[in-house]
């Protein structure tokens, strides 16, 4: 007579043999939910490119700053001072610094005015650094249903290189109203302030440059209009 113990081999081939049919059976069937796919939208600002003169020095763009709750691809709102959400199920197509850097990096390029603009990454040579840091990149929500408004905050500062001495520095604080209450509408007003500030960054980098490779223009600085035009 067989003793108890000899069933437990079978009873285990039993059980794996039942279990691997019955997932092989239900394969199709998602126990756990998907997450639904978030909508990506792209900033492409329309930039005026500026005309003047060029100039003889190498620009590299450091990677810009963020607080964590701006350093994602999420598209942030607000709807007080002290409160930050986002919106779902819809997100920017890379991460908020790395599309702010590499639209910095196009606007100085197609200037065609600037010796060589690039990433600073180890190893680059150049002897401006333009530092900046994302403050505020959010729709505001006074009321739930009204159509937001855009807010961008941005700090810049230029650095000359090797020394990494700061030499200029620039705060941008721009307001839009957003023309309706749908994503699309409201990307459309980021872009739209985007691209002012891309225009005032470089001029006020270049103007800064200048002044600081200039003995006469240290002394007398030039407007930023000097460099490039300005549409304010």
């Amino acid at each position: 007579m067989s003793s108890p113990g000899s069933y437990l081999p079978q009873r285990r081939q039993f059980i794996l043999t039942g279990a691997a049919a019955l997932l092989s059976g239900c394969g199709s069937i998602q126990l756990i939910p998907q997450p639904m796919q978030p909508q990506l939208y792209v900033l492409r600002p329309q930039v005026a490119i500026p005309m003047g003169a060029p100039v003889n020095w190498r620009l590299t763009i450091g990677p810009p700053d963020a607080a964590a709750s701006l350093d994602t691809a999420r598209i942030a709102l607000s709807r007080s001072a002290t409160t930050m959400d986002y919106f779902a199920n819809a997100a920017w197509n890379d991460r908020l610094p790395l599309i702010f850097q590499r639209l910095l990096i196009q606007t100085f390029d197609a200037s065609n005015r600037i010796v060589a603009v690039d990433r600073d990454t180890q190893g680059s040579e150049s002897d401006y650094l333009l530092q900046t840091e994302i403050r505020d990149f959010e729709a505001h929500y006074e009321t739930p249903d009204a159509a937001p408004e855009i807010n961008v905050s941005i700090q810049a500062k230029l650095a000359r290189m090797p020394q990494r001495e700061i030499i200029r520095s620039l705060s941008v604080n721009q307001k839009a109203q957003a023309s309706g209450n749908t994503l699309d509408t409201i990307v459309a007003a980021f872009g739209g302030h985007r691209s002012d500030h891309g225009l005032d960054f470089e001029c006020a980098a270049g103007h800064a440059g200048i002044a600081a490779t200039s003995p006469s223009a240290r002394a007398n600085p030039p407007s930023p209009g000097a460099w490039c035009d300005v549409r304010r």
